[in-house]
């Protein structure tokens, strides 16, 4: 992942071959020591795992992405001790599918914009929900 200082609060993120998407995001946030942070990208990913959350079972429920597909768009926020995006794909046919971005295994580039904020948000778990929620 190479990155491109854009502005004061902006940085342009590229992601090469076989970068895990999430991961080497989390790091740089760590890294760069940046509180919080909003974040678009486009792109395409050689496989992927996305996630539906029930609301019954409370649970994710992951959905395996084993072809080559278009990141349409990708969108969320980072924390450095979280991630949270979601990701609209799209296939071969045209068709789409997204949810809740788990993996991505970028191929053969993803150009991110990063917004960096000076405070940082926090996460706590909603009880009711089970999911960790911004307060």
């Amino acid at each position: 992942m190479r990155n491109y200082e854009t502005g004061a609060s902006s940085t342009l993120l590229v992601f090469d071959i076989g970068d895990e998407v999430l991961s080497a995001l989390q790091s740089f946030i760590a890294d760069q020591r940046i509180p919080s942070a909003w974040f678009q990208a486009i792109g395409a990913f050689e496989n992927a795992t996305i996630a539906y959350w029930n609301r019954d079972t409370k649970q994710y429920e992951d959905i395996a992405i084993d072809e080559q597909v278009e990141v349409i768009a990708l969108s969320g926020n980072a924390l450095p001790s979280k991630v949270h995006g979601h990701v609209i794909l799209g296939r071969r046919d045209g068709s789409t599918i997204g949810g809740h971005l788990k993996r991505g295994i970028v191929y053969p580039t993803l150009e991110m914009h990063l917004t960096r904020f000076e405070s940082g948000i926090s996460r706590r778990r909603d009880d009711e929900t089970g999911l960790d929620l911004i307060r």
